[in-house]
Order: C-alpha cells, then structure tokens, then sequence
C-alpha cells in the first residue's frame, strides 16, 4: 500500500529532526548564536557617550568658574581633567587623551557680575562627528542648568526669550540598549532563517542525501514544507530565548502584544527562511551557500535596515534600495512594539510588505524546485 501525502510530510519531518539533533552547527546557530549577539550589542555595543575625558582649563578660580565647574564633575557624561593651560589642553586634545576642551578665561567672574555674557571656549575633537554633537549637547546642558542654578540663587527669573520644555517620549531615559536590543533580534532572525536553511539544504547536495530524496515518491510541495517547519521551530526558540534575554539582562521595555510580536516574528521569519531556500537552490555549496547568505541577507540586513543607522539620513538612491531588505519592515514594527505600543498604522503597511516578500521568495523556490537531478 502506498503511502499517503500526510504520511510522507511526517517522515520528512522526522527526517529533518534527526538530522538537527546529530548536527550541533544547527543548534548552535538557532541557539547559541542568538546569546552571543544579544552579549555583544547589549553589552559590548553603545551609543550612548559617557565618563567622557574633557579638559577643563580655569585662569582665575573663583566660586562662580568651580560652581559652573561643578556641573561637569556631577555629570554622568563626563569625566573632567583639570588642566593649567590652554596649551597644555590643546596638546592633550591632538594627542586624543581628551575628547574636549571648556576654556573659562580669567574675565569670566566679572563680566557674569556685570550681567554681561561671560566668554568660554569650547574646542571639541571632531575626528567622530556622532561624539562630537553629544559633547556639545551635554556642554549647553550643562550651562543651561548653571545659569538657572544662579539665577534661583539670587531669587530673579533666568532671562530667556524662550522657555524650552522638553519631553523625551517611548525612550525617556536616552538608553541606547532599548533601541539596539529590539534591532538585534532582526539580525538574528535574519542569520537563523537564512544562513541555517542555506546550508543545510547545500550540506544534503553535497553529501548527496537530496539525490536519493528526488527519486522516492515524496512531492515537492512535502519536500519543502517538511524542511520548512523543523527549522520554523527552531528559529521561534531562537527567538523566545532571545525575548527572556531582552526582558530579564536588558530589561527592554515591552509595550505592546505578546502575542502581535510572535506573530510578526513568525512572518518574518518565514520571509528569512524562503530567502535561505532560495539560495540554496542555486547554490549547492556550503562555502559558497554561507557566503552568499551572509553577503545578500544580513549585511543589508545589518546596514540598510535601521537597526543602527537612520535610514531618513541616506541619500534618497539607498533610501529606495532599503525597500528590498525585508529587515527595514520588521526592524519598524518592533521598535514600535517595544518602545511605542501597538501603533496600526505602523504594523499593517509593514506587516503587508513582508507577506509580500514572503510570498515573492517561496514562490521562487517552488518555482526553482524541480523534482530532477541537474
């Protein structure tokens, strides 16, 4: 008796399983991949600028230059040096032992006394330009705060033609690592359901193990849904692994649905793991299938896809290419799902366009699939 369609998808399936359970590199890309990326970017990787070395030169100390001095040794931002000199500052800023120099000259007591605006130089290491605008932010907040200190000091109203009021919303304690975390698990959805699927189809063509699977009687439409939801499963680990990760060492911020997040993660997913399909279909080496991988699917993932880079700050031909990474739409969703809440008008544009790749992918490699050994 023949076995039916039901019968054959389960033994592929089976298949599938004992070929993760004896081969550790599966496990240790849907597993142990996902750990070490989360330590490197949740640890390791900031974009925050903190304890940063600045010189602080003062020609004529007095109680106002060491209060407004003050400010900088009670920042968290800053790790202020007392230098002599300007010319020692100078120096120490070409040798890079600094990132800046505050220059309060010997006039500045006496022209604040006299309400006039009291001179300081500010001199900043441009070489990192993203460092250098910080710095200067901090330097302004800094003042900012001085001059309303002295001015409740001496019980009158800080004269400002404007009242600035500032509210931080969806991050307000400016934590880098709420914004890199949710982007993290992109890349690692991106690495699990292409670069896994990619070699190991290509490791069955060169073990030729898929050669003696096309000439059973097992349909196409089995071959691939029985690849398909071993390694589905494995990446959804992945990344409910990476999810405890996020809420327990991070301790990222989740403000919308659960639920709404493992849906859109398993969309995505599915779109990974049809790119990872399709690559293997025309390449049938592992170096060349994980090259290919890597080269096509998570370095554009990494670069165009707004995990690190503001994809608004690309020149307008980039900013079209984005478009064709899948990454670009479900790095927008989760950071609205972590950071923001369940904001529709965000989710569904974006939730649409990954079907749609999805759908452009998987129809590619059941077009590509053929049940023939050339």
């Amino acid at each position: 008796m023949k076995p039916g369609p039901l019968l054959r998808l389960k033994g592929m399936i089976r298949k599938e399983w004992l070929q993760v359970i004896r081969d550790p590199s599966s496990i240790a890309i849907a597993f142990l991949l996902p750990l070490l990326l989360l330590f490197i970017f949740g640890y390791g990787v900031s974009l925050d600028a903190k304890n940063i070395r600045v010189g602080l030169v003062i020609e004529q100390p007095d109680s106002a230059s060491l209060s407004f001095v003050g400010g900088f040794e009670q920042s968290p931002y800053f790790a202020p040096v007392i230098l002599p000199s300007i010319q020692e500052a100078e120096n120490e800023l070409r040798a890079s032992t600094i990132s800046g120099i505050v220059w309060l000259r010997h006039n500045f007591a006496t022209d604040y006394l006299r309400n006039e605006s009291p001179p300081i130089g500010v001199l900043i290491n441009g070489v990192d330009a993203n460092t250098a605008r910080l710095i200067e932010g901090y330097v302004q907040g800094i003042w900012f705060g001085w001059l309303e200190q002295q001015a409740e000091r001496a019980g009158k109203p800080l004269r400002s033609p404007v009242q600035l009021e500032q509210r931080i919303w969806f991050n307000p304690q400016v934590r880098s690592t709420d914004f890199l975390v949710p982007g993290i698990l992109a890349m690692i959805m991106t690495l699990i359901g292409s670069l896994l699927t990619a070699l190991v189809i290509a490791r069955e063509w060169e073990r030729g193990t898929m050669e003696s699977l096309l000439v059973t009687r097992i349909s196409v439409n089995e071959i691939l849904v029985g690849k398909l939801i071993p390694y589905f499963l494995l990446g959804m680990g992945g990344l409910l692994l990476s999810l405890v990760m996020a809420h327990t060492l991070f301790q990222v911020p989740m403000r919308g649905s659960l639920w709404l997040l493992l849906v859109i993660s398993a969309l995505f997913l599915w779109v990974a793991l049809g790119m990872g399909f399709f690559i293997s279909t025309i390449f049938k080496s592992q170096f060349v299938a994980a090259m290919v991988a890597l080269v096509t699917a998570f370095l554009p993932a990494f670069i165009l896809s707004g995990f690190i880079f503001d994809i608004r700050s690309m020149p307008i031909i980039i900013q079209g290419v984005t478009h064709l990474i899948a990454a670009r739409y479900y790095v927008a969703i989760l950071h609205t799902l972590f950071l923001v809440g369940d904001v529709w008008s965000v989710i569904l544009p974006n939730a649409a366009a990954l079907v749609a790749m999805g759908l452009f992918f998987h129809g590619l490699v059941y077009r590509k699939t053929r049940k023939r050994l050339e």
